[in-house]
């Protein structure tokens, strides 16, 4: 199959549907040619400051970056086309997350490397005390803030040079780096050949010539909603989906912190099809609103999640008020992609969680792929059109991203079993097992017993170090308000545990908390829950 470039498929979308909406966020609607226009002019500007490939892909090694890099610390306004303009340039754009402390953003540009910035001018305070020396293309976009700008940034409206286009504008191997969530540890820069990403991160469709991409894009008007930040991979993953299909991306105005009744007001209002989460963060907030007030939601057939886990629970209550709605549950990461799915419906129909094509199952010591039926514990694997490697590290890269029979394979961390029916028994993040007296603990399996605890709103799992054990397993959990377990709460959830889990399973100690700290993609902070494991309940 070719090998395609995000903007030519976006330029022969933008000239089929010119005219139609293609991003909403807030107040802010841009149409296809008023979108393309800022693109190439805003490329433009990035080639003009001297900003592109500096070293040829073909000499590079897999962990190495030979293009200038665009660190994007922004909210969801205008997030699409800065990324697009950046790809055009042939800039890699990064993700930054603007949620993290200066000390957190400065660790991470220290990394890597930038030489521009793109930032919403409400985050002018945190870029001035992260920015790194050698950033010196600033570029900020109004958000209604009035915050000072830093030293030498230009505001994208009033760039007004005439579109240079390099040529070709981008080039197949150009790459794209997504920084991970940092769940565990430091995020680091997944490299992705912007054809490979296109593939496995937007469209999932290969097809060799773009009439086969715009024949359809006339009748595709229906629009996309990304809630969830387009920092993350699963909100940016939903609106360029989106815009390369020809419909709108409608997006969150995350300025304002996540309301659901907001999420609902703006899905009625826009007739989306198609609604993107992730987890119980989002679940549960945006059922308990539909249990409060009415919407006509008629329109919405389909609410993704993925990123994190979504309880049963709150997919029951979220289809009891959309009847005609499949919830489809998408697991998938940063280095993969979408790579396995399963559905839930309202007449109570699930599909289980099964492997895309491009899925597999290698072995324990990563030499080979499992059989369906084989009983060994391995590691979920995509194959294919995966990423080249970490930004900057030989040793993660070979390890992440190994050859397995001649194949190239990324391998993100998570153990699995692939059971006869060709179905996967996911069993969690491996860097998130828990060794209690020899036994393994996958953190997930009893986050997902605990949060099915009516009095129980939300939970996360850690360790917590011992003498006997070695590790003891503790929850950190918040408990509904008026919950009826006012009396001794904490042995009352573990006997709720003890009735569905191994004794070695079962948490040792219960820590109530008002909330769970959660990163801004909405996976647990893990680093936070040991802090609050340590100091006890």
């Amino acid at each position: 199959m070719a090998d395609w470039t995000v903007n030519a498929v976006f330029d022969a979308v933008a000239a089929a549907v010119p005219h139609r909406t293609m991003t909403v966020c807030g107040s802010r609607r841009s149409t296809f040619a008023e979108s393309r226009a800022l693109i190439r002019t805003l490329a433009g500007f990035l080639v003009g400051c001297g900003l592109g490939v500096q070293r040829p892909r073909a000499g590079l090694t897999r962990w190495e970056c030979g293009q200038d890099r665009v660190a994007l610390i922004m909210h969801n306004d205008a997030y699409v086309e800065a990324v697009l303009a950046c790809l055009r340039a042939r800039v890699v754009p990064v993700n930054v997350n603007h949620l993290y402390t200066a000390g957190e953003v400065r660790d991470l540009l220290d990394y890597i490397g930038p030489t521009g910035v793109i930032y919403h001018r409400s985050l002018a305070p945190l870029v001035h005390a992260a920015l790194p020396a050698g950033c010196d293309v600033r570029i900020a976009v109004d958000d209604g803030g009035i915050e000072a700008l830093l030293p030498g940034t230009v505001r994208l409206d009033d760039i007004t040079v005439d579109p240079v286009e390099p040529e070709p504008a981008g080039a197949p191997e150009d790459l794209m780096m997504v920084c991970t969530g940092g769940t565990t540890g430091r995020p680091k820069g997944v490299m992705w050949r912007q054809a490979d990403a296109y593939i496995s991160t937007m469209t999932g469709t290969e097809h060799n010539s773009v009439e086969s991409v715009t024949e359809s894009v006339a009748a595709q008007s229906n629009p996309f909603f990304a809630v969830s930040p387009l920092m993350h991979t699963a909100g940016l993953s939903t609106a360029l989906t989106a815009v390369l299909m020809g419909r709108t991306a409608v997006v969150y105005d995350n300025r304002r912190r996540f309301d659901p009744a907001v999420v609902w007001r703006t899905a009625e209002q826009e007739r989306a099809v198609v609604m993107s989460i992730v987890g119980d963060a989002y679940a549960g907030p945006l059922a308990d609103e539909l249990s409060r007030s009415r919407y006509d939601l008629a329109a919405l057939t389909r609410i993704g999640t993925g990123g994190a886990a979504t309880h049963p629970k709150h997919k029951r209550r979220l289809l009891r008020h959309l009847p005609y709605a499949t919830i489809a549950d998408t697991y998938g990461s940063s280095e993969t992609g979408g790579m396995a799915g399963g559905s839930s419906c309202a007449d109570g129909e699930t599909t289980p969680m099964v492997m895309h094509p491009t899925g597999a199952v290698a072995s324990a010591d990563r030499t080979r792929f499992l059989e369906p039926g084989d009983p060994e514990i391995g590691w979920v694997a995509r194959i294919g059109r995966v990423p080249l490697g970490y930004f900057g590290d030989r040793a993660a890269t070979e390890r992440t991203f190994p050859e397995i029979g001649g194949r190239r394979a990324a391998i993100p961390g998570d153990r699995a079993r692939l059971l006869s029916d060709g179905t996967i028994e996911f069993l969690g993040r491996d860097s998130l097992v828990i060794n209690t007296g020899g036994e393994k603990v996958f953190v997930e399996e009893v986050e997902k017993v605990l949060t099915g605890h009516p009095a129980v709103v939300d939970a996360v799992v850690t360790r917590r170090p011992h003498e006997r054990w070695g590790s003891a397993v503790v929850a950190v959990v918040v408990l509904a308000p008026g919950d009826s377990l006012t009396v001794q709460p904490a042995a009352a959830i573990r006997e709720f545990c003890a009735e569905r889990l191994a004794g070695f399973k079962v948490p040792k100690d219960i820590v109530i908390v008002e909330q769970i700290r959660r990163l801004g993609n909405g996976k647990a902070d893990y680093r936070w829950a040991q802090q609050i494991a340590a100091r006890g309940s």
